[in-house]
């Protein structure tokens, strides 16, 4: 396989999995889904001021992508 033909397959499956991850989404907020909110996950709310910063949330994505990318390299 050369490398053009494997530029094109790399394309191909990034495009399945961005239009996933974009099905996943749009089905999730038609679900009245907002944020995903999990204890840890920082919260600051004042009179007219709101701060979120999911931390937990970031790293719980950041595992599960690490682990697809894992499975697809082998």
């Amino acid at each position: 396989m050369n490398s053009l033909e494997a530029m094109a397959r790399l394309l191909i499956w990034g495009g399945f999995i961005i239009l996933a991850v974009g099905l996943m989404t749009y089905a999730f907020s038609r679900w009245g889904g907002g944020t995903f909110k999990v204890p840890g996950d920082i919260y600051v709310k004042k009179e007219n001021f709101t701060f979120y910063f999911p931390i937990v949330s970031c790293i719980i994505l950041s595992l599960i992508i690490t682990v697809i990318l894992n499975l697809f390299r082998r």
